[in-house]
């Protein structure tokens, strides 16, 4: 019974409105400074601790989000990309801070432990990504790839398609 209660009472907090900011364009920019912890509990710094040459950058902004994120993850896989790819949940809000060891807890649940060093959720910054890229359409993923200077050198906010697959891949080669 408390914890339905206190289920209950997260998702009305976490459901809490959030500013809107318009979507920009963000290719040739630089990715902000930010920090998140990966499930596994390690403090990451992006871009600055990405030293690959390009890393892809999939940002979700609500629990939805993860479908979009599903489809470009299977979509990669199909199109036989691979470069270091991490899922950033960014949740803006002090009321996710208070429960963000609740709702790690949870994605712990639902993902495999080898892939917890993918998933670096953001809090304290959460306004500031979704300030950077816009957050209407929040069921969309932010699909960002960067180079080792955190350069953004490709941007999509509009959902999977098969179309822009193509462009990141491009761009990725």
């Amino acid at each position: 019974m408390i914890k339905s209660m206190l289920a209950a009472c997260a998702v009305v907090l976490l459901s809490a409105c959030t500013s809107q900011y318009p979507n920009q364009q963000v290719t040739g920019k630089q990715f902000p400074s930010i920090s998140g912890e990966s499930l596994e509990k390690n403090v990451v710094t992006i871009p600055s601790d990405f030293k690959a040459d390009k890393t892809l950058i999939l940002i979700g902004y609500k629990q939805d989000s993860q479908f979009d994120i599903d489809r470009w993850l299977i979509g990669l896989d199909m199109a036989g990309i691979t470069l270091p790819t991490y899922e950033l949940p960014t949740i803006a809000g002090m009321a996710p801070r208070m429960f963000s060891k609740f709702i790690d807890s949870g994605m712990r649940k639902g993902i495999p432990k080898e892939l917890w060093g993918g998933v670096i959720t953001i809090y304290n910054d959460g306004e500031a990504v979704q300030k950077f890229t816009g957050n209407q359409s929040p069921n969309n993923s932010r699909v960002v790839l960067v180079d080792s200077s955190g350069k953004i050198l490709y941007f999509y906010d509009r959902g999977f398609s098969v179309d822009a697959l193509n462009k990141l891949k491009a761009r990725i080669e």
